[in-house]
């Protein structure tokens, strides 16, 4: 397994237990994605912001972490 193989794994991971956490009655399942969400930022945050696996002036790489960042607090808004 690659390290970038490894980051994606913790990212499916993160938000498998945020979906899993969302199923006990104490977490809204929307709060559980979330918090999953988060988590697995912070794997897309290593794997873009502190090992990009492409030059850091290669606009893909910002257009990748805005894109990600937009969707997670279009969801963040669409929960409050």
């Amino acid at each position: 397994m690659d390290y970038y193989d490894r980051l994606l794994g913790g990212m499916v991971a993160s938000l498998l237990l945020g979906f899993a956490a969302g199923q006990h009655a104490a977490v809204d399942v929307y709060y559980g994605l979330f918090g999953g969400a988060l988590v697995a930022t912070l794997f897309l945050w290593d794997a873009v912001v502190r090992n990009p696996p492409a030059p850091a002036t290669d606009p893909r790489h910002a257009a990748a972490a805005v894109v990600w960042h937009s969707g997670l607090v279009i969801y963040l808004v669409t929960l409050l």
